[in-house]
């Protein structure tokens, strides 16, 4: 028998799934917000598939993605002397009819190495097709957990919204990928209480950020509360989102009196 090779082997198995995951029905509420008529069949989720003649098209890069040949990859971006390195970029970031690059490629074959290894030559994991699906929105649909943790881990959007009004963890929702909800929704509440922190220690180095001047034991105290909730992320990497939204609470239970207490003292301005 003739042997396969890893970008055959990886082909094959886009082929075998090659149409989106099963999803569930559109939420009627999604439908009537866009105006779409529920009782006509849509191609709501083209960018999520792959017809298999397009793994068999004329871009020399694709076995490389398909196979996660992380080596080979490298040395065609780094390497003067090897033959696509001057094309290695126009060929990752070409597009197809709509919109998608080699980058949505490598996230519907779970290649989350080879999209990681790409951002060192500067790809941005922030691209969207012509209807608004990110890496982050195929990933999810397709439940490829390792592409959705490292899309996290190098701060790609999460709230970003499709042409439906979906976020990432929405479509993961609509294909019950419940992996990738819980994921997700564990990594908003991390950003959610990061993002208060940074609005505090922003408001701490410029006081007219906030309602007024902080005297000097207000300021120990917010700078001490930050750093306690920056170690125990440190010290909880794999939190709950109960504990992360009490973590957050916590931090305003410290914060919001304060700034009651200075912006109800803040002198008025007089009048000219």
């Amino acid at each position: 028998m003739e042997k396969q090779s890893a970008s055959s082997l990886a082909k094959n198995r886009i082929r075998a799934s090659s149409k989106c995951p099963q999803q569930s029905v559109l939420p009627k509420k999604m439908g009537a917000a866009m105006e779409l008529d529920l009782d006509k069949e849509y191609d709501l989720d083209q960018e999520l598939s792959l017809d298999p003649e397009e793994l068999d098209g004329e871009n020399p890069l694709l076995p490389t993605i398909l196979s996660g040949n992380i080596e080979q990859l490298e040395r065609i971006f780094e390497d003067p002397e090897e033959p696509l390195h001057s094309r290695a970029m126009s060929l990752i970031m070409k597009e197809d009819v709509i919109g998608r690059n080699l980058l949505f490629t490598a996230c519907i074959a779970g290649q989350s190495n080879v999209i990681k290894t790409l951002t060192k030559y500067g790809v941005n994991l922030n691209e969207k097709t012509t209807r608004g699906y990110t890496l982050l929105h195929i990933a999810a649909a397709w439940g490829r957990l390792d592409t959705v943790k490292m899309l996290v881990e190098q701060e790609v959007e999460l709230d970003v919204l499709n042409f439906l009004n979906e976020t990432p963890r929405d479509i993961a929702l609509r294909f019950s990928q419940m992996e990738c909800v819980c994921y997700l929704d564990v990594a908003a509440a991390r950003l959610a209480l990061k993002k208060a922190i940074a609005k505090v220690q922003g408001i701490i180095l410029d006081p007219e950020k906030g309602p007024g001047k902080l005297n000097r034991e207000d300021k120990n105290l917010l700078n001490s509360t930050c750093r306690s909730k920056l170690e125990w992320l440190d010290l909880h990497p794999t939190p709950t989102v109960e504990e992360l939204e009490e973590q957050k609470q916590q931090l305003e239970d410290i914060v919001n009196p304060i700034f009651v207490k200075i912006s109800t003292s803040r002198p008025a301005k007089s009048a000219k």
